[in-house]
């Protein structure tokens, strides 16, 4: 976080070069601390039992990857060929994948445990959209790695989804209240 203040703050005629910088710098950060966090599930195996911060944590962690992920598309070059930060985001949605489903295994546990309540049925609700966007990307990633999809493919995909969060928001914003009996 210090560096890329500093980079912000040393670069601020320059800003829209900064982006990809930060996008080089967060996205290996961030698929390392995924991957920490797989072998921490792994080792303890008591995710289910997790505190709903720790879960509105890891969902947090799955936006950002998300957020990089759209950043790194729109500063990238789509006529350049795929390359080791194509490869390594890859395995950053690979990773973000793994960690959304052990998430979505502790919601549904919380819930079967707890109840429903507004908040565990929004947050399930943003899992499951989050997940069917991270799969996607990662397929089409994989496509693109392989030659066989346009780097187009993967910018359509983040722009066409981005409707889908509103509509979640709208849902959770409108309908929950009176779902909930505003509770």
């Amino acid at each position: 976080m210090l560096v890329a203040a500093w980079l912000v703050e040393a670069k601020q005629r320059v800003i829209e070069n900064i982006a990809p910088v930060l996008t080089k710098v967060f996205t290996p950060l961030f698929t390392l601390m995924m991957l920490a966090l797989i072998v921490a599930a792994i080792l303890q195996w008591n995710l289910v039992d997790a505190s709903r911060d720790l879960l509105i944590a890891f969902d947090l962690v799955l936006v950002v990857v998300l957020a990089l992920l759209v950043y790194s598309y729109s500063a990238r070059d789509p006529l350049l060929r795929p390359g080791w930060f194509d490869r390594l985001q890859l395995v950053m949605l690979a990773s973000a994948l793994i960690i959304d489903a052990l998430v979505l295994v502790a919601m549904i546990a919380r819930t079967g445990e707890f109840g429903w309540s507004a908040n565990k049925t929004a947050s399930l609700g943003l899992n499951l959209i989050l997940l069917a966007n991270l799969a996607w990307a990662a397929w089409l990633q994989l496509g693109f790695l392989r030659g066989r999809r346009p780097f187009a493919a993967l910018e359509r995909w983040q722009t066409a989804y981005l409707p889908v969060y509103l509509a979640w928001a709208l849902v959770v914003v409108v309908v929950f209240p009176p779902l909930f009996a505003f509770e």
